[in-house]
């Protein structure tokens, strides 16, 4: 399909503004700030074309000889003749089988597994949804999911089956079917070919907005062939070994492994027994590890080892993504790291990837999280008056770009919020962008509590916490903490008399939710402050207990 290239980076180029500031990349005339990247022609809309289909056409001819996966646990790989083989023939044999057809959505509920990415790849080549949560989630949270995502069928392991609807149809990837499924058969060369356009959804990913109410982002086929193509701009000129040590469920280990296999890298895959940061390192020296993927807390670890035993010597970049790292854990992590590029960047389920790193000078950017990516359109915008904001000064980060979901499944009310009459997307990420083009993320519109790479909605918390008969009233804020991002903090109004104890509070609650959902601290108050319309006055919390002991680690 490379053919579909045909609008040339000069002609993208001369479509900027005249007003285009080529430093920041600010438009004094529409308010507008553009990317400072060089512009990364894309495939026409109306030409049908699917991401695996993009993402194979990308590859060289011969296929690379190097492995495309790799399972640090078992050792197995599977090479880029066998990944295209497994991809078709499971393909074929999910339509012969299991009579899936375009436009049905699939609940994935996996471990990370050397086999999921070739799930993706035949599930998106067929026009089927993605649905892909994650497995720790209790079976009352992946019911309510199911439901909000429509599935007809689902894709499990023996190990997390047990928690999904009795009446979703469920294939086991640790089953002999399954496996026969990614060898060739005698249908392997009659599956029916399906049209698919960039416009159709590829995968719903789940996430949460100020209300605290789970929402489906759908995003399209264009969104990840657009995020890899700017990628693939930017390939290095040699093999990438990349360790990805983030979930294939979450939206940032979703699209990086899509992305690797697009651009013919070789991905080492952790097995669930590497919970240590040793376990990962001795990893990245066996395979010679050239990109380290990883999420802020395995930084951190990074930077407490007492002894380093390992030879990096092959690992040129750490990528960290998914929540914010301190600026205290970067400068920790080059004193210890010195010949070692520490990228960060910035994004969000319903954007895709909006800013990121490249190179020395912008990774020794500590506070920022890199220039905007390819393609890429920003307001910085007032939130009480919708004005749009210039150079350096902070708003609500407004996007358009070619990676936007489309919408909410089913959700009006939420879209309205999201998009403005002009389409652009509200992130909800209070930011400002400086006279070179860097992206500073200050805080958060959004009431979300980033765990980990996790979101955390507090309003779910709040309602389970409702639920115990001796709690009159209760918040859930989020404390920061180096190691995890932000951890859930309860402040609890308990009724009169009550003898409510902390641990009591947070065994009460872990059972109920997921374990990264889970309540850390708990603090007793009087009273929860709120507004005349029973609004919780969620800033006057955060001085409270900012004030308090409840900050304790």
């Amino acid at each position: 399909m490379k053919e579909t290239f045909s609008t040339s980076s000069q002609t993208l180029m001369a479509l900027l503004p005249s007003c285009f500031d080529p430093r920041s990349g600010y438009c004094n005339k529409s308010k507008t700030f553009h990317s400072l990247r060089a512009a990364v022609p894309l495939p026409p809309p109306s030409v049908p074309l699917s991401f695996p289909a993009f993402a194979f056409s990308l590859l060289p001819s011969p296929l690379p000889s190097h492995p495309a996966l790799l399972d640090a646990f078992t050792g197995k790989t599977i090479s880029y003749p066998d990944l295209i083989s497994s991809v078709r023939s499971l393909a074929a044999n999910l339509q012969h089988h299991a009579a899936i057809s375009k436009g049905d959505v699939a609940f994935i509920l996996l471990p990370t597994g050397i086999d999921v990415p070739i799930l993706y790849l035949a599930l998106l080549s067929l026009g089927v949804v993605l649905s892909p949560a994650n497995p720790a989630s209790t079976p009352s949270e992946i019911a309510r999911l199911v439901n909000l995502s429509k599935s007809s069928l689902a894709f499990a392991t023996s190990f997390t089956a047990h928690k999904l609807p009795d009446n979703l149809p469920t294939i086991l990837l640790d089953s002999l079917q399954f496996q026969s499924f990614l060898r060739s058969d005698q249908n392997s060369n009659a599956s029916t070919s399906v049209e698919i356009f960039q416009s159709d959804i590829a995968v719903i990913q789940y996430s949460s907005g100020t209300t605290g109410r789970i929402k489906a982002a759908a995003l399209p086929h264009r969104a990840f062939i657009a995020m890899s193509a700017g990628f693939h701009a930017l390939r290095p000129g040699r093999l990438e070994v990349t360790l990805l040590c983030a979930p294939l469920f979450h939206s940032f280990g979703f699209f990086f492994i899509l992305k690797s296999l697009a651009l013919g890298e070789s991905t080492v895959l952790p097995s669930l027994r590497m919970n240590r940061i040793t376990d990962i390192l001795e990893v990245v020296e066996r395979h010679k590890v050239t990109l380290l993927m990883v999420p802020p807390p395995l930084v951190v670890a990074m930077t407490k080892l007492e002894v380093m035993k390992y030879d990096l010597d092959a690992l040129e970049m750490v990528m960290c993504g998914g929540a914010p790292l301190s600026i205290a854990a970067a400068k920790r992590f080059y004193k210890r790291f010195a010949q070692v590029l520490l990228a960060q960047g910035y994004g969000s389920t319903e954007g895709g990837g909006i800013s990121r790193m490249i190179g020395p000078e912008e990774c020794n950017r500590l506070k920022s999280a890199g220039r905007l990516v390819e393609n890429a359109q920003v307001k910085i915008v007032d939130p009480n008056t919708g004005k749009a904001l210039s150079v350096g000064q902070t708003g609500e980060l407004w996007l358009k770009s070619p990676a936007c979901m489309t919408g909410y499944i089913g959700d009006d009310e939420a879209n309205a919020a999201a998009f403005d009459s002009d389409g652009w997307l509200r992130t909800g990420d209070l930011c400002y962008i400086d006279e070179d083009g860097f992206v500073y993320v200050v805080d958060r519109l959004k009431e979300l509590i980033k765990y980990k790479a996790y979101q955390v909605p507090p309003a779910e918390l709040e309602h389970v916490l409702h639920s115990h008969p001796e709690v009159v009233d209760a918040a859930v804020m989020p404390i920061p903490h180096e190691e995890v991002g932000q951890i859930p903090a309860a402040l609890v109004v308990r009724r009169e008399g009550s003898t409510l104890s902390e641990t009591e509070v947070i065994d009460y609650v872990a059972k109920q939710v997921a374990p990264y959902k889970k309540i850390r601290r708990v603090l007793f108050v009087n009273r929860i402050p709120k507004s005349p319309s029973g609004k919780i006055l969620r800033r006057e919390l955060a001085n409270h207990m900012l004030c308090s002991s409840v900050s304790r680690l």
